[in-house]
């Protein structure tokens, strides 16, 4: 195998491991807000039910969970599986996964806000869903970048997980050259790309985080 045979192998894995990563942030971040709500409203049924989904998530290996939204639709309706539901499968298992951490994160966020301020709020006229969206929310963001970027950062290295269900991401496709050519650089080649995006991540993570600083 050439080197820009290999290289173009790597980087067709490198493109897939960026696509989930970005796939899952668009759907789990957004989820994870509305478990979060869901956690924290005044139904108990629906407060119980949301518990139960992050526990469940958070308890249960993420590989598990990959192989349950992809063969689970076979073994439990029937459905016949085919090679593209593959992809799609590994964004459902990450954004599931992802949403009920990132829950949480929200969770926190929002009881770190004083209630006091809802109180105000509604002295001043503002409805519930103004209140939240316009003063709590924006304090949130503020309160769980550090969290988040955590989750993100894992998220990276996470996306290693998709050769459960064989979608071949950076990893998969280092793992299959240095298997056939007996050598370690594609594994160095996709430890260097796992560093650099983590890099990249931390640092765009970081500028937010003081972009948003009280203290700016």
């Amino acid at each position: 195998m050439t080197v820009s045979t290999m290289i173009s192998q790597l980087a067709s894995g490198m493109v897939t491991s960026i696509e989930i990563f970005l796939l899952t942030l668009l759907f789990s971040l957004p989820l994870g807000l509305l478990i979060a709500l869901t956690r924290l409203s005044g139904s108990r049924i629906l407060s119980g039910m949301a518990k139960v989904y992050i526990s469940i998530m958070r308890g249960t290996p993420l590989m598990l969970q990959l192989m349950v939204v992809y063969f689970g639709p076979y073994y439990i309706f029937g459905v016949k599986i085919t090679p593209a539901y593959r992809f799609v499968a590994v964004i459902i298992g990450f954004s599931l996964n992802y949403a009920a951490y990132f829950a949480e994160i929200y969770r926190a966020g929002i009881e770190n806000v004083p209630s006091g301020q809802w109180e105000a709020a509604q002295i001043l006229g503002y409805s519930r869903t103004q209140t939240f969206f316009r003063i709590i929310f924006p304090q949130v963001v503020k309160r769980i970048i550090p969290p988040v970027t955590n989750e993100v950062i894992t998220l990276v290295k996470d996306t290693s997980l998709a050769f459960v269900i064989a979608v071949s991401e950076m990893f998969t496709q280092a793992k299959a050259i240095a298997a056939a050519q007996t050598t370690m650089i594609p594994f160095i080649a996709a430890g260097i790309f796992y560093y650099v995006f983590n890099v990249l991540v931390a640092f765009a993570m970081g500028k937010a985080e003081k972009k948003l600083s009280y203290f700016e």
